[in-house]
């Protein structure tokens, strides 16, 4: 009889709990539509803003700086021009054609750090910043991706010059690029038109 009333009375004690969990649900009030809607957007805001800085990140580590943002002369001496962050070999620049030398010696870079010189021809660094005309303003994500996996211009063009390192990119995931693709879309757009690549003489282009 003892372990029956305990028994009810744990039975009673577990209903009452579960009552006042349920009473003080009902009360809270209802998110509305429009604080649903703010919320989803602070979490979307959160999760762009998350990958901008892992995008940031893989740039820096991945040495893009290193071709596609010019170099200029500071106090110390050369320096990169961090004003033209990722915008490619600057417009106007003029090069001439090396000549080699020194047998066995195969690339030369102009003093921008932006041109490179080698069998391939001339290769200029894109301008990887969001300016529409110039940079990166029309691709789209996919395009993006493609264009690191395939090794080609827009992802289906020309080929890259060989000196741009895109076979070890490749091996990055899909959500690292995605990283990479929105920062540079988050970068103030540069007006910075990059040339063609040069092809080496007696080379045909169509």
């Amino acid at each position: 009889m003892i372990l029956q009333t305990r028994a009810m009375r744990v039975m009673l004690a577990t209903a009452g709990a579960l009552a006042a969990a349920l009473w003080i649900t009902a009360c809270q009030p209802a998110q509305q539509p429009q604080q649903q809607a703010q919320t989803d957007t602070q979490s979307s805001a959160q999760t762009e803003t998350n990958l901008v800085e892992r995008g940031k990140y893989l740039v820096t580590v991945a040495a893009c700086d290193e071709c596609h943002t010019p170099f200029k002369t500071g106090a110390n001496g050369p320096e990169r021009d961090m004003s033209r962050r990722l915008s490619g070999h600057p417009q106007g620049t003029k090069l001439s054609t090396p000549k080699f030398g020194a047998k066995g010696w195969a690339v030369a870079i102009d003093e921008t750090g932006t041109a490179f010189f080698g069998p391939w021809g001339i290769a200029f660094a894109a301008n990887l910043t969001p300016d529409e005309e110039t940079g990166i303003g029309i691709w789209d994500e996919q395009m993006f991706i493609n264009a690191i996996r395939t090794g080609k211009h827009w992802g289906q063009g020309r080929p890259i010059a060989p000196i741009m390192p895109w076979h070890n990119y490749a091996q990055m995931t899909d959500e690292d690029l995605k990283a990479i693709f929105a920062y540079l879309k988050s970068l103030p757009p540069i007006k910075n038109e990059v040339p063609e690549l040069i092809p080496p003489p007696g080379t045909k282009t169509e």
